[in-house]
């Protein structure tokens, strides 16, 4: 068929004109191409369309990247680690080098789908109390804004592996770096995102001299319009493409890490790079209302929970409820509350503490705690407990999505935990490092910065990973992929996959309508529901007369997304983020 791609803005008579006429159908299967009906005012929230390949990204450059791999013959992996090494460029507060990430992989000819685990690890002297102050309470400042908390970079060798593993052999690692390598030293505009985060991040760019040199001019950070060089990083970037994973991972790169982490009061040392290994590992799977859902394992807590929530909520008629209703946010709030709770007891690196993952997702626990769900009261979240699933045993973050024409795909989540992480550049590599360590657990019972709940199963320990939310996820309709999607948001990343689905699923929105739709979030503690703009007056009233607390509050996530579809692709990226871009061939 011919090439089709529109838009948001694009209009509906252009739309039925292009697509296929099913496309317009007027009852569509859930989570099909179309809309319900079709309304001209639908017109502003549509997907992109096209035939041959998608990429959905946080920005408009890397999404570029990523089409031109495609369009010259790579597959989707080839793709989705350009589009890495890109976003390193052009969106530092997330995209990175220096932090890392998870990435799911659908293999079309093997109707498999593999887990990569980059995430960041614990550096070799990590102690379990390395967070606690002299009266044993967690210190934020700690775990955040010095050299302790950096944790071990796992990007390159996670990108470098799945290229190594899954890419087509069209393309060399090097010329996957090329593009990036590019932007970083011919430079990028400071335009859009990058132009907005730039000022909110200059306190926390501005007290490391060589984070000056990269991002400020003068006193001031880069003002929009400016361009922004990056020739350390270009470097670093050269040596990898040149040498491998390696360059980075040993000598001069790693030596320069190291220096920068422990001048910053840390303690992390060059033998803890050389001993970075990115891991490879089975998916979580369930199943919701007949689709296989597919997502992130251990240390992620992502998939998990997500399947949990999935199967608290499929004794719900969600459809019947409607969208945004009080009703259907009652009923996903409450479904929130007890995975969060679990997710505080019982998940961990699987390498040190034993996860119950089968009964976790078992839709018989699903079963008991959906009947301590009351129709019409908000649990205080002193009632919720985490549960016991072992009886049901048997044995600023980014997200993009790839899907490439012969239905190979990557969902892939990375981050450098805060906005620009700890805002500090290794001095001669260009390379921001991460603030990961704060996602253990200082001590059992302690908020992290996302007010997530830590227990001894997450505690700091040499080498450990720590516990994580990216929720990378694909599912399945039949055998065949149809959904690839993720996001960022801290603790709201599990939440906003979770709700791109059931929209799709259960509401029958388009995937625009899906990434676009006011989203909720209630995880446990704070006991706060959080909704966002959109989202009726009428309705928070309700809510808050069932006994809910409820902050209306900013957008957040940014759940890049793309529908495989007999043959035609549709995607959307999420508008909550200024330039993101889907764009396909």
């Amino acid at each position: 068929m011919p090439t089709v791609i529109r838009r948001f803005a694009a209009s509906l008579a252009c739309l039925v004109l292009l697509a296929e006429p099913a496309l317009a159908q007027a009852d569509p299967t859930p989570g099909s191409l179309g809309t319900v009906p079709l309304q001209a005012e639908d017109a502003r929230i549509l997907p992109v369309l096209a035939s041959h390949g998608m990429v959905s990204s946080q920005e408009e450059h890397a999404t570029r990247i990523g089409v031109d791999i495609l369009k010259q013959g790579g597959n989707a992996v080839d793709a989705a680690v350009a589009v890495g090494f890109a976003l390193a460029v052009t969106l530092p507060r997330a995209g990175n080098l220096g932090g890392g990430g998870f990435m799911l992989v659908h293999l079309a000819d093997r109707n498999e789908t593999v887990a990569i685990d980059y995430r960041e690890t614990a550096p070799a002297a990590a102690t379990e109390g390395m967070f606690l102050d002299a009266q044993g309470e967690p210190d934020k400042a700690a775990s955040t804004r010095t050299g302790k908390a950096v944790g071990v970079p796992g990007t390159v060798r996670g990108l470098a592996e799945a290229h190594r593993l899954y890419g087509s052999k069209k393309f060399t690692l090097a010329q996957l770096i090329e593009p990036a390598e590019k932007l970083a030293r011919e430079g990028i505009p400071v335009e859009s995102g990058l132009a907005d985060s730039l000022p909110r991040a200059s306190g926390l760019l501005g007290q490391w001299p060589s984070s000056r040199v990269v991002f400020f001019d003068g006193d001031r950070v880069l003002p929009r319009g400016a361009m922004l060089v990056q020739k350390d990083l270009a470097g670093t970037l050269h040596a990898i493409a040149e040498r491998g994973p390696d360059a980075f991972y040993t000598g001069d790169i790693a030596e320069r890490i190291a220096a920068s982490v422990q001048g910053a009061g840390g303690i992390m040392k060059a033998a803890d790079l050389a001993s970075y290994r990115p891991e490879t590992r089975k998916p979580v799977r369930g199943t919701y209302r007949g689709y296989d859902i597919v997502s992130m394992p251990p240390p992620s807590s992502g998939g998990v929970h997500l399947i949990e929530i999935l199967n608290i909520l499929e004794g719900y008629d969600l459809a019947g409820m409607g969208a945004g209703s009080a009703v259907a946010i009652h009923a996903l709030a409450e479904a929130m509350k007890p995975a969060y709770a679990d997710r505080a007891t019982w998940l961990g690196d699987p390498a040190r503490t034993k996860v119950p993952v089968e009964g976790l997702i078992s839709k018989l626990y699903a079963e008991t705690l959906r009947k301590q769900i009351e129709p019409n009261r908000a649990r205080p979240a002193g009632e919720v407990k985490a549960g016991n699933p072992l009886p049901f045993e048997h044995d600023q973050t980014t997200h993009f999505s790839v899907v490439d024409a012969q239905g190979n795909a990557v969902a892939n989540t990375y981050t450098l935990n805060f906005s620009y992480g700890i805002g500090l550049v290794a001095e001669g590599t260009g390379v921001l490092l991460n603030n990961e360590m704060d996602d253990f657990s200082a001590k059992t019972g302690a908020l992290n910065a996302y007010g997530l709940v830590g227990g001894q199963a997450n505690a700091v320990a040499p080498g450990a990973r720590p516990l994580s939310s990216m929720t990378p996820t694909m599912v399945f309709r039949g055998g065949k992929l149809f959904l690839v999607t993720g996001s960022p948001g801290g603790s709201r990343i599990i939440s906003t996959v979770l709700q791109v689905i059931v929209n799709v699923l259960d509401f029958r929105m388009n995937l625009a309508e899906a990434v676009a739709a006011p989203r909720i979030h209630h995880q446990w503690q704070p006991d706060v529901l959080m909704v966002e703009e959109g989202i009726s007056p009428d309705t928070v009233s309700l809510l808050t007369q069932q006994g809910y607390k409820v902050k209306v509050g900013a957008p957040s996530g940014s759940a890049n997304s793309v529908i495989f579809d007999e043959g035609l692709l549709a995607g959307a990226s999420d508008q909550r983020q200024r330039g993101t871009l889907a764009d396909g061939y």
